[in-house]
């Protein structure tokens, strides 16, 4: 009996375990600490435990402060200098790396500043040298989590200004939402904007009462924009990325202090849809008028990569999904991105790419990379170059003599400095195929095992193809059957291989038909009248054909089959008919015959007839020519399920 309740207890104490132990993995909180002292604040965070993907490098995490104050760090424990008293909401995100974990969430704290007992230091400036606009994030997008990003803007001239800022995301060329826009967090008075006239609305948060409503609201009236010829392009840009996105925030600022830099926050929630745009590149947009008096702008662009999981070794591309009618006009992107996880710094990385078919490998064009260095020349040198090579459907990136730091290395604060980067643009092959294809990387970092990065997927829309077709159809059992038809067809642009095609058509047909029969009519037990009966019918039929779906399989460029059902009706018949009687008189018992022409008959009558004869075929179909796009001829066979149960179409059609 004590044995039972002691397995029992063991077995429930294990049982509440492993149930504890899945918890934590589903539900991760990252706690903020943080040592007010004055007006300086140390912050710490104590975060959850890794949990190691097998096979994967070492799992980190990384982090990102929102201070409360418009500003931010992205240290693991930063110190932070208020200027004001108040008190101030902090807000963390933590991002897990090569962990097979939930991303920890972590609940914002209230800091209260009571005193400013020492002077805050300036903030190092965000902005490279002459930029006035940037964007930073808090990591890469992955589906149902919350993404921040920041807005840099800084006052270039040497008076007070004032101006506004557009924000553009959700790129129209995605089908579904990329993001959805939760917050907009300001901290230099900042009002959203929604026409010039600017009616000032009373509310102690006009970005939520936006939000909330899904439309603009006007706070705070500045000096309205002047009218003159000098703004068109500005104008102009407005216009195209108000076309190339489907959403779009107007922001406006005053007493802005020359040199002065602010920060605007966007929280974004990423959608559940973007898991199928995995390895795509997507873009958001500001454009930033730095003086409302003025038609001077600034447009700033960051591209960010849909992933499934914070690994920072992944490719990705802008070609994810191609509009193959408009292919040719189209700027194809890939970006390899990197980091070196180990112990100590590497010297060489190399990257060996795959290169899809429907890309000419060779004629690639750099765009960007780091570490910055130079481009090798063809001689061995000892200074940091990069150097390009091709083997059979691969490019080979190698950094040479390059110092990358290390994340576990000892002394390296910063992720970012162990990050590297190749971005590049490469043309397409003069023919190509509409099919998808993938590519990845192998990175190595000095003679280490390769890292194989994510595939990066290249496909194509649909796209629309409008066809016309015409020929003529013949029935097997009627020989004078004459039909000639026209009409359209609806299929998928310059499919590769199998699709899906819809058709519609009109066809008139004339034909006769003749057909002779006997009617015996017993008079008495003496004699028998006989009408021997010609009859000759002359058909005119306007008919209505549906194919509401069919599947074709080009076998090559210029061979296709295909199968599908199709209907059939009338929408108008006529029928002439002549019918001719030739009277004979029987005396059956002495086997005799007369003629009697005076008692001949003779009747014409016409028949007409509106939607009738509904009828279904099943067909199987050859065509050969420029299959996937422009002309060709083929061949169908119907088998009706009424009679007549065997039609031939021959015909002639143009894809466009």
């Amino acid at each position: 009996m004590y044995k039972f309740i002691f397995l029992f207890l063991i077995s429930s104490q294990i049982c509440l375990s492993q149930q504890m132990l899945q918890n934590d993995t589903l539900n991760r909180e990252a706690k903020i600490q943080s040592i007010v002292k004055g007006n300086s604040v140390h912050f710490d965070v104590d975060t959850p435990p890794l949990i190691q993907i097998s096979g994967a490098p070492k799992g980190y995490y990384t982090f990102f402060w929102e201070f409360g104050d418009g500003e931010f760090s992205q240290e693991e424990k930063p110190a932070h200098t208020y200027k004001e008293n108040g008190v101030y909401d902090v807000k963390l995100w933590v991002t897990n790396n090569y962990d097979a974990g939930k991303t920890p969430t972590t609940r914002p704290e209230s800091v209260k500043i009571d005193t400013v007992s020492s002077e805050s230091n300036a903030s190092a400036s965000l902005l490279n040298e002459g930029d006035i606009i940037d964007f930073t994030k808090n990591r890469e997008p992955i589906p149902n989590e919350d993404l921040v990003v920041v807005l840099t803007y800084k006052n270039p001239y040497d008076e007070l200004m004032d101006g506004k800022l557009y924000f553009f995301y959700n790129e129209s060329k995605y089908k579904s939402d990329n993001f959805q826009l939760t917050d907009v967090r300001t901290h230099h008075g900042e009002y959203p904007i929604v026409t010039e006239d600017r009616i000032a609305v009373k509310d102690t948060n006009p970005f939520q009462s936006m939000l909330a409503s899904n439309e603009e609201v006007s706070f705070k009236p500045p000096i309205l924009i002047q009218d003159t010829t000098d703004q068109e392009a500005l104008k102009k840009k407005i216009e195209d990325s108000k076309k190339e996105f489907k959403e779009m925030k107007q922001i406006g600022f005053s007493d802005f202090e020359p040199g002065e830099e602010r920060n605007i926050f966007f929280q974004l929630r990423t959608t559940p849809e973007m898991l199928k745009d995995t390895s795509a590149i997507i873009s958001i947009r500001s454009v930033y008028v730095p003086n409302s008096n003025s038609a001077n702008h600034s447009v700033k662009e960051m591209e960010m990569e849909i992933v499934t999981s914070h690994d920072p070794n992944k490719m990705t591309t802008n070609a994810n999904l191609m509009d193959f009618r408009n292919r040719n006009q189209k700027n194809f992107k890939y970006k390899i991105q990197f980091q070196n996880n180990g112990e100590g710094p590497a010297n060489t990385v190399r990257l060996e790419t795959d290169v899809p078919e429907i890309f000419d490998h060779k004629e690639i064009e750099l765009l960007d990379f780091y570490p910055k260095c130079e481009i090798c020349p063809e001689e061995d040198v000892a200074y940091s170059c990069l150097d390009t090579t091709f083997l059979e459907n691969k490019i080979v990136f190698t950094f040479k003599n390059i110092y990358l730091p290390g994340s576990n290395q000892k002394g390296v604060n910063s992720y970012d400095s162990t990050k590297g980067f190749v971005s590049y643009k490469i043309p397409l092959k003069g023919k190509i195929k509409k099919q998808k294809t993938q590519s990845q990387t192998a990175i190595y970092f000095d003679k280490n095992e390769p890292i194989i990065t994510n595939y990066a997927t290249t496909r194509f829309r649909p796209g629309i193809s409008v066809g016309i077709k015409a020929g003529v159809m013949r029935i097997g059992s009627l020989e004078n059957y004459n039909e000639w038809f026209f009409g359209a067809t609806l299929s998928s642009y310059q499919a590769y291989k199998g699709y899906w095609q819809s058709e519609v058509m009109i066809g008139s047909n004339n034909f006769t038909s003749n057909r002779t029969y006997t009617e015996r009519i017993q008079r008495d037990e003496f004699f028998t009248e006989v009408y021997d009966y010609e009859q000759q019918s002359e058909f005119q039929n306007l008919s209505f054909y549906l194919v509401p779906t069919s599947y074709r399989y080009n076998l090559t460029d210029f061979l296709a089959v295909g199968a599908g059902l199709q209907v059939k009706w009338d929408i108008r018949s006529k029928e002439e008919r002549e019918t001719i009687g030739e009277y004979t008189e029987v005396v059956e018992i002495e086997d005799f015959e007369r003629r009697d022409p005076e008692q001949d008959t003779f009747e014409q009558e016409t028949i007409s007839n509106t939607f009738t004869n509904f009828n279904s075929a099943a067909f199987l179909d050859v065509n050969v020519g420029k299959v996937r796009i422009g002309p060709s001829v083929g061949i169908r066979y119907h088998l009706y399920f009424a009679a007549p149960t065997h039609q031939w179409q021959f015909y002639a059609s143009w894809k466009f």
